[in-house]
């Protein structure tokens, strides 16, 4: 039961029943305020794309996409998106959007790959959002400024959980501590990438990491990131220290999306520099496609958080080992 992290004398303070009223009430007042605040409108995204597109995520590279045929079109194959990283780029320029104004969609996955247990699942459910910038934008203020605006409607969404519900009480700190990843292996050279998120997230209790992807001074990555999509050097997770399970759990992840040049350097360093001609990033090569800001905010994760929750599987309907099921409903902690 390794992938199994039960709490000491966990027991839900919501019923199944009462669990579903308090994940639409999450839900409905964070995508609100998150449009209101970054200017973004909801529209339709896909649930599956050509992979010949270059469309879909890659994510660290070796994950395998969900594939189907389509038998009107002699058994074309079409794969289930990973995220909508690239496409939500893409559409910005088809329909039309201008500089300072974005969308936001909902982005459900299938990552047949994931190595489940208490907040990783095979389907993920998340907010695809993105929003064009200028050039100029294109810096480190810029990424600052948005994750604070996402930070502050997290912390406004807890503090309206916590008045709907009385056991809930606001842990998320007034202000989000930025750091890189590089100053994490600095600050925590004798551990793991994992373990510095621990010990940085429990400290301060919410955290923005800083430029993920690259090589750091040790050799190694902290983190895996696909090359075509974010810049490695401006892009960030928000992540912070969860108490019911006592981890660092990541809500958020963003970027600003590459140029031509960091593009060009990113598929160079991952060894996959035959991507650059591929559909989508040619687009990129060619500066057809606008400048961007976005990410994802995952909303299983958001509504286990807010509703303290002690696994993701409370919150969402996926499929999990029978053994831990079992496991999991004799300590109350009741998957749906």
């Amino acid at each position: 039961m390794e992938n199994l992290n039960i709490p000491k004398n966990y027991e839900s303070s919501l019923s199944l029943h009462d669990t579903q009223i308090g994940i639409k009430t999450v839900k409905d007042f964070f995508q609100t305020l998150l449009a209101e605040r970054l200017n973004l409108l909801r529209v339709s995204a896909p649930l599956f794309v050509d992979p010949a597109s270059g469309l879909n995520d890659n994510l660290n590279g070796i994950e395998r996409p969900v594939a189907f045929g389509i038998k009107e079109q002699n058994d074309y194959e079409a794969e289930i998106v990973q995220s909508l990283a690239k496409w939500k780029r893409f559409a910005l320029k088809k329909y039309g959007f201008q500089p300072g104004e974005g969308l936001y969609t909902d982005m459900s996955a299938i990552r047949r790959d994931e190595v489940t247990d208490n907040i990783h699942s095979i389907y993920v459910d998340q907010w695809d959002w993105e929003k064009i910038i200028t050039k100029e934008e294109r810096s480190l203020d810029t990424l600052k400024d948005i994750v604070r605006i996402v930070y502050k409607v997290l912390r406004k969404t807890e503090k309206f959980m916590s008045i709907q519900y009385d056991y809930i009480e606001e842990i998320l700190p007034h202000d989000i501590f930025f750091v890189t990843t590089q100053e994490l292996e600095t600050m925590f050279p004798d551990n793991t990438p994992k373990e510095r998120e621990y010990y940085i997230a429990k400290a301060k209790g919410a955290v923005c990491i800083m430029q993920i992807g690259d090589t750091l001074e040790s050799g190694e990555r902290h983190d895996g990131r696909a090359p075509d999509y974010d810049d490695w050097s401006l892009n960030a997770d928000i992540v912070v220290y969860y108490p019911v399970l006592d981890i660092a759990l990541e809500l958020s992840s963003m970027g600003i999306r590459v140029d031509k040049e960091a593009l060009l350097s990113q598929l160079e360093k991952a060894g996959c520099p035959e991507r650059a001609q591929l559909p989508f990033q040619k687009a990129i090569i060619e500066e057809k496609l606008p400048y961007t800001i976005g990410g994802g905010i995952g909303q299983s994760r958001i509504c286990m958080f807010f509703l303290r929750k002690a696994h993701i599987g409370e919150v969402q309907c996926s499929l999990w080992p029978e053994e831990i099921m079992a496991e999991a409903e004799s300590h109350g902690i009741h998957l749906l």
